[in-house]
């Protein structure tokens, strides 16, 4: 800059070099911020459960701003709506990225959005957080997993609908929708099923598409296997709006949790706020996060978030503002990102990398989360709520303390011998 500057002084006159000083302040206000992609869908059958992520984002940007910043310099964020559209995401990030010149993505819901944008961080080298729960088989370099994985929801959803607490379930519907997320789960949870002497007969599998409304006949289908005899429980990896029609037809079929419980892993408060919950009570989720949890510092963020949903008008359950675990993941990876930039004193990718490793945070949930060392994902703990009729959940079951993510299921053959750790592009 200050060789080209010399070399304008001496060409131009003492007018045109008047009007260049005078937009340096433009560059300087530019280089005074840090921008932050943020990647979810604001509309289309995904914007039930991504709109409060862009939410929670945004709260968490003015909570680091006021603070002081990165570096001493305010984040920026810039919002893009890929509409629940899988290869717009694509375009969005390379937007975020090429264009908006990002430090930064916090985003995706779906694992087939992530899987559409994650060829983008990879060539780009360039970093996403990823806040969701996912079926694990996956590690990449450029992607850090808040959400959990199959070890840190799913399977310990289903050891305990198997246990006596859980009802002792011995038939299993495996319902979700129809794209890689539930159906690699329902891979890793039929062969962890078999490992437990379950046979393939007493497994009932069954998907609909993204926007489904009409669960009349599936209802009636899982009635009818729950009747054949022993203990019946559903996993559900339905997403999106599509929960809606679903526990709304479970009420209208009288499909009681001391019948046929449901454990959903893609259902928390926000996917409960348009629902009459009083004849879901007792049905199940499985989260690394709940609401209801008691801790000093979910105290903290609940007032947090409510505070800034309600100056905002952002809606919640009879005026009342829902955290739920995505945002949860969400609010961690933001200010893990955030002190590993101030620890690497630079945004760039490689040194941020670097700098994540073994981040920890006191996190709403109640326990420290802990980035692990190598694997890119969150020691997260994992509880087990049932629906109440306020739309807020029990919590029934808990591990004793956070679960060391294995990306790479063990209850899958091919993955012997892989390492839990990103291989270097």
């Amino acid at each position: 800059m200050q060789s080209t500057r010399r070399s304008f002084a001496a060409k131009l006159s003492a007018v045109a070099v008047g009007a260049a000083v005078a937009t340096l302040p433009l560059f300087a206000q530019a280089a005074d911020t840090i921008k932050v992609g943020i990647l979810h869908s604001l509309s289309g059958t995904m914007a039930i459960s991504e709109t409060v992520l862009k939410d929670v984002a945004l709260m968490t940007i003015d909570e680091i701003n006021a603070k002081g910043g990165v570096m001493g310099k305010k984040l920026e964020p810039v919002v893009v709506d890929p509409a629940s559209n899988w290869p717009l995401f694509a375009e969005k990030a390379k937007q975020l990225i090429d264009q908006d010149k990002v430090a930064a993505v916090f985003g995706c819901w779906t694992s087939v959005s992530r899987k559409s944008v994650l060829p983008v961080f990879e060539e780009k080298n360039s970093l996403l957080f990823y806040p969701v729960q996912y079926e694990g088989e996956e590690l990449s370099k450029n992607v850090f997993y808040t959400g959990a994985a199959p070890n840190q929801q799913a399977i310990p959803a289903v050891e305990y609908l198997m246990s006596k607490d859980g009802g002792s379930a011995k038939r299993f519907v495996l319902l979700g929708t129809d794209y890689v997320y539930p159906r690699t789960t329902n891979k890793i949870l039929r062969a962890f099923l078999k490992a437990k002497g379950v046979a393939d007969a007493d497994i009932m599998e069954d998907y609909t598409p993204f926007g489904h409304s009409d669960y009349q006949s599936i209802i009636a289908k899982i009635k009818k296997f729950a009747s054949e005899g022993k203990k019946t429980a559903v996993v559900s990896t339905i997403n999106g709006d599509s929960n809606v029609p679903f526990y709304k037809e479970l009420g209208n079929q009288g499909l009681k949790a001391t019948d046929v419980p449901v454990v959903a892993f893609s259902v928390g408060e926000e996917e409960l706020r348009g629902v009459d919950t009083k004849p879901l009570v007792g049905h199940l989720a499985a989260w690394n996060y709940f609401m209801s949890i008691k801790s000093p510092a979910n105290t903290e963020f609940v007032k947090k978030w409510s505070d800034y949903a309600k100056a905002r008008g952002i809606a919640g359950h009879k005026d009342r503002p829902l955290t739920n675990d995505p945002m949860e993941a969400t609010y961690i990876g933001m200010h893990m990102w955030a002190k590993a930039v101030e620890k690497a004193k630079s945004t760039d990718t490689d040194k941020v990398i670097a700098a994540m490793a073994g981040q920890t945070m006191p996190a709403p949930g109640g326990f420290t989360s802990t980035m692990d060392k190598e694997n890119h994902h969150l020691h997260k703990p994992v509880f087990i709520g049932e629906i109440k009729a306020d739309g807020q959940f029990n919590v029934v079951w808990k591990t004793k303390g956070p679960v060391v993510a294995d990306p790479w299921s063990d209850y899958i053959a091919e993955n012997k011998g892989k390492k839990n750790v990103p291989a270097k592009k």
